[in-house]
Order: C-alpha cells, then sequence, then structure tokens
C-alpha cells in the first residue's frame, strides 16, 4: 500500500536533525485579501496546519547547517501566490548572506490561478535570488515530489546544482489535466514521471523521502565538508619500461583492466553520482560524481570505458554530460578531476548532427580556462580527440601503459600503409606511450604498474597520486605537511 504525501513538517521532521529547525517565516496579513479569497486561504491554513504553501528555515543535517525550503501540498495544492513567493526569495536571500546551502522539496501545481500574473511574475524574482546564491558559490539541492509542474518546475524545481525526484512523482511543465482540457486529447502516458525524467538525464536520480537524509547527507559531505588528511600509501619508484607502446595498448584494452569505476570503488568515498545533462540528455559512456579521493573532495567526471562499445561509443551527448560537470565544479569552487580512458568517441551522422567536434572544441575551451584546480588522469586508452576533450587539466597523471594519440594505431597504420598489419610500428613512430608523454611535458607524473598490478591496486595508486595533486594545487606542499 502506497504511503500518503508526505506533509511538510513531516519531511522537515524526516530530514533534519531532532529540535534543530528554526523557522523563518514572518506571519502573513490576509486582511486585505479579497472576501471569498480570504475565506479560501483560512479553509486551507485549518486544512494543512500551516499558514501558506511554503515553509523555509535553517537546520541542521547530521550536523551541517542548511537552509531549507519546503512545499505544503495540503495548502492550495501548493500553488506559489506572492506571500509565499516573496517568502521563497526572502529565505534563500538569507541563505547566501550566511553562506548556507539550500535544499527546496516542491509539492505544487505551480502558480496560484487566484492571484494570476502577479504572483506569476514572482517566480523570476525566485530564480534572481537562486542565481546569486549560486554565484555565491552556494549549493542548491532539489527534492521534486508528487506533483511538481507549472511554474515551480519551470523555476525553483529546475535550478539545483543536484535534482531528484520522489517514486512515481508526477513532473511536467503543463499539468495533465491542463493539457486534456486544451487539446482534447490526453497527454502522453509515462512521460511526465521521475522514472522517465531521470532515464532521459533531466533528473539526477529518484530517490524515496526516506532516502533523502543520507543523499542530503552525501551531497553536503562533498560540497560542504573540508579536505581530510591523505590515508593511501604513495606508490614510489619508476616506471619498469619492461613493455613496448604496442604491448602497453594491448594491456589498456584488456576487460580486466582498472576504469573509472574501480577508482571510485576502491579509491573514493562518500560518491553520489549524477546522472545526464539535466537538460534532456544522457550517455552512459560517461560517468559524472561528486566524491572525496583519498579525503580531498572534487566533482569527477570520467570515460567509462565498461560502457563503451562499438554500438554503444562515446557520442555528443557524453561531452555535454564532462560539460555539465566542469560548469558544475567552476561554479561551485570545486576541484575538477577528468578520466582518459576512450577507444575514440563516436564516428556517425548522428555523432556529427549531434556536434561531436563542436563539443570535444567546448571541452577543451571550458577545461583550459577553468579557474578551480583541476587535475586530469590518463588511465588507459586515449584515443582521439575524444581524450583530449578531458585532457588539458592543469596537472596531468597517467599511468605507465596509458597512452595517447590522434587515432588507433590501426587507424594511423591505414592512412600511412594502407592497412592495418602496422599498427604496432605506428604506435612507436607517433610516440603515444607515457614516457614520451612525459618527456614532452604533456605528463607530469607516471603512475608505475609493477607485474603483479591487480585493478584493485592500481586503482588505490592512481587516486593517492591524483589526490597528491589536489593538494597540491589547492593548498601547496607546506601547508599539507604543516598540517
Amino acid at each position: 500500500m502506497a504511503r500518503r504525501p508526505w506533509t511538510a513538517h513531516e519531511l522537515l521532521d524526516l530530514v533534519l536533525d531532532s529540535g534543530s529547525f528554526e523557522s523563518w517565516d514572518e506571519p502573513i496579513d490576509i486582511s486585505g485579501q479579497p472576501e471569498d479569497y480570504r475565506r479560501q486561504l483560512e479553509a486551507a491554513a485549518a486544512r494543512a496546519g500551516t499558514d501558506e504553501s511554503v515553509l523555509t528555515g535553517r537546520g541542521l543535517v547530521r550536523g551541517r547547517p542548511v537552509a531549507v525550503v519546503v512545499n505544503e501540498f495540503r495548502f492550495l495544492a501548493g500553488s506559489i501566490g506572492r506571500a509565499a513567493a516573496q517568502r521563497i526569495t526572502a529565505a534563500v536571500r538569507r541563505a547566501t548572506a550566511e553562506g548556507l546551502p539550500v535544499l527546496a522539496s516542491t509539492a505544487s501545481g505551480g502558480t496560484r490561478m487566484q492571484e494570476g500574473t502577479p504572483a506569476f511574475i514572482e517566480m523570476v524574482e525566485i530564480s534572481r535570488a537562486l542565481m546569486a546564491h549560486r554565484a555565491a558559490r552556494l549549493p542548491y539541492l532539489v527534492h521534486l515530489r508528487h506533483p511538481t509542474t507549472g511554474g515551480v518546475y519551470a523555476s525553483w524545481g529546475s535550478l539545483g546544482h543536484v535534482t531528484v525526484a520522489e517514486p512515481g512523482a508526477l513532473v511536467g511543465f503543463l499539468g495533465p489535466k491542463v493539457y486534456e482540457a486544451l487539446n482534447g486529447v490526453p497527454f502522453p502516458a509515462g512521460v511526465q514521471t521521475a522514472e522517465n525524467l531521470a532515464a532521459k538525464g533531466v533528473l539526477d536520480a529518484v530517490v524515496a523521502a526516506e532516502d533523502l537524509p543520507m543523499l542530503v547527507d552525501r551531497a553536503l559531505g562533498v560540497l560542504v565538508d573540508g579536505p581530510t588528511l591523505p590515508r593511501l600509501d604513495h606508490r614510489a619508484g619508476e616506471p619498469s619500461r619492461h613493455l613496448s607502446a604496442w604491448e602497453s595498448i594491448e594491456v589498456t584494452r584488456r576487460p580486466d583492466r582498472a576504469g573509472v569505476r574501480e577508482l571510485l570503488r576502491y579509491g573514493a568515498t562518500g560518491t553520489l553520482r549524477l546522472r545526464g545533462t539535466d537538460e534532456g540528455e544522457r550517455d552512459s559512456t560517461m560517468l559524472v560524481a561528486l566524491t572525496r579521493l583519498d579525503g580531498q573532495p572534487c566533482v569527477l567526471v570520467g570515460q567509462d570505458r565498461a560502457r563503451q562499445s562499438p554500438t554503444s561509443p562515446m557520442g555528443p551527448g557524453a561531452l555535454r554530460e564532462a560539460r555539465r560537470a566542469m560548469r558544475l565544479a567552476e561554479e561551485l569552487g570545486m576541484p575538477l578531476v577528468t578520466v582518459i580512458d576512450t577507444p575514440g568517441a563516436e564516428l556517425s551522422a548522428h555523432a556529427e548532427e549531434g556536434a561531436i567536434a563542436g563539443e570535444i572544441a567546448r571541452c577543451i575551451a571550458t577545461l583550459t580556462t577553468m579557474t578551480v584546480p583541476t587535475v586530469s588522469v590518463v588511465l588507459g586508452q586515449g584515443c582521439g580527440g575524444g581524450a583530449l576533450a578531458l585532457l588539458p587539466a592543469r596537472e596531468v597523471i597517467a599511468a605507465e601503459h596509458a597512452w595517447l594519440s590522434p587515432l588507433p594505431p590501426e587507424g594511423a597504420s591505414a592512412i600511412v600503409h594502407g592497412d592495418v598489419s602496422h599498427a604496432a610500428e605506428m604506435a612507436e613512430l607517433q610516440q603515444v606511450g607515457v614516457l614520451d608523454l612525459a618527456a614532452r611535458g604533456i605528463v607530469s607524473r607516471i603512475v608505475p604498474e609493477p607485474a603483479d598490478d591487480t585493478p584493485a591496486s592500481l586503482a588505490l595508486a592512481v587516486v593517492a597520486e591524483c589526490a597528491a595533486a589536489l593538494r597540491r594545487q589547492t593548498h601547496g606542499e607546506a601547508h599539507v605537511l604543516a598540517s
């Protein structure tokens, strides 16, 4: 049996530490409203147990202070009139002034029709306040409850750094009843659901309210908590130089080779996956996460070799997901780590029409102009423009057998020799290996790969080196040693 909808007070009790909520809401004067509307407001307050459709304030989530904005759907379907809108705007501005992250939980039919255009326009002021909050490099987390539609979804419901929705929630711009009334036909089933929008890359995840405290804790653990001291051992020694460039390429193509998922599984903590561009596109070949690498909080974006294949290549949508990660890191003032491991970007009519070349260029341009610490890890295959898109960080680390080339060696062989039989020769000639890359200053540090390496041990060694690079850029070695 499905649970009845959460009330605003129940949600606050669920998410916030016990007894920590402090209301920021001033009493609302409805005496000047028309009599019929005033009666509606009074009846709504009696039914909902709140004085408006929104409650705001501050509290603690596992000890961390956070500002909250929570819809109460029982108050006139959670609709936003001028008083509710002004309450939201005031809360966001206060959170910005106090340096607090904001957590919003929506459940609303949108603008309050009884107040019309004056209430509708207030969505602009809410958005203005939120963008000032984001410009202050403060997190904004959004939880969409059933239902969230109209002006709420098209303003403060869609401006989060991280956006999730409860299972089965109706989430959409135009309510299905209004659509059917206006068009005479039902809205297509299954479109305006949390699950569908998450699958399409509009939402980051579907999260039950009961799991919201854990999600908020995990997000703030990266976005708010500072670095901790390193725990992983640094791998000493020099590259063994026992394999040729072609032999190293063959190593990186093995199915048991450590990839970005192994970095997160063995070397990261507090990871929160983000899915899609948040603009309606999702490509599983790119992985984006908020995480901590050996105690260093960061945004990580990596090419997931396990999800790339001839039938599922890395397309332009994956690069747009990468740019979302870059924007997120820059906006929040978070370090960015990119992980390169790709046999190459998609080569198809679809990719061309999706601006694959332009997306590679825009990734490079964005990464080269970032002001936050950036580290690139060449973990395995580094083929073509798809690899170059994530390369130009302030510091580039590479695993010993990783490589970087404009084409697969087989492709280079086909161009030069007319067949693929000279691939190994072309790999040496083109200087694709990390020793050559280091000699030319492209790679700053190489992680040795001893013969007895395992995916787990390699992942831990790479993460330790990556975290050390973040510490160098963020604090400087002297500060770390002193601490």
